[in-house]
């Protein structure tokens, strides 16, 4: 009798690990908690707070001053980023993208908005990622950035207990390339087109 406990205290443990075994199985995915530091190709000496934010489908990045206008037949954004380093120092960038597209968002007033969708140039975990952001003024917000599901997808785990796993180390040259390799599965960084 006693041998057929401890058995089964061995399969419930094993039983228990099976989630925490599954996390960390993910070969191209690293175990992020939900806040993190990243940083921007744009800024790459400007690292910033990240909510990681699996209830959110797209990332979402602190820009004002937003204006849409056209650019050789097609629509694109012009605006300037907002972003408040670690350390508390803001900086402004003004920039243009081409809008992807737009989205309706239920704003923190329950009312529905319409955001325009640039792709931005990302350092998260050692990697170059190309992310899909809303522009909007997140001033009232905790986090200038917001990443959403379609960017977590492929690239992180998210734990909710923890902070800070990651380190957006991507040595970003001051022409917006890498030293250093990037991630498997990730998408690289586009060039600035300005």
């Amino acid at each position: 009798m006693s041998a057929l406990r401890w058995l089964a205290g061995i399969v419930g443990l094993l039983w228990l690990s099976l989630p925490c075994a599954a996390a960390t199985a993910e070969p191209n995915k690293v175990m992020a908690g939900w806040l993190e530091t990243v940083s921007l190709t744009d800024l790459p000496d400007h690292p910033v707070k990240a909510k990681l934010d699996t209830g959110a489908k797209t990332s979402s990045i602190n820009a004002r001053n937003i204006e849409s206008f056209t650019r050789d037949g097609k629509p694109w954004v012009r605006f300037e980023l907002v972003l408040k380093n670690l350390q508390g120092q803001i900086r402004t960038l003004p920039l243009e993208r081409p809008r992807l597209r737009s989205v309706l968002i239920k704003e923190r007033d329950g009312k529905p908005g319409k955001r325009p969708v640039v792709a931005l140039g990302l350092c998260f975990s050692g990697g170059l990622h190309e992310a899909e952001f809303t522009l909007a003024d997140r001033t009232e917000f905790n986090y200038p950035v917001l990443l959403g599901r379609r960017f977590l997808a492929g690239i992180a785990v998210v734990d909710p207990q923890a902070t800070y796993l990651t380190q957006p180390d991507c040595h970003v040259t001051s022409s917006g390339k890498a030293a250093r390799g990037k991630t498997p599965g990730a998408k690289a960084a586009a060039p600035d087109p300005s």
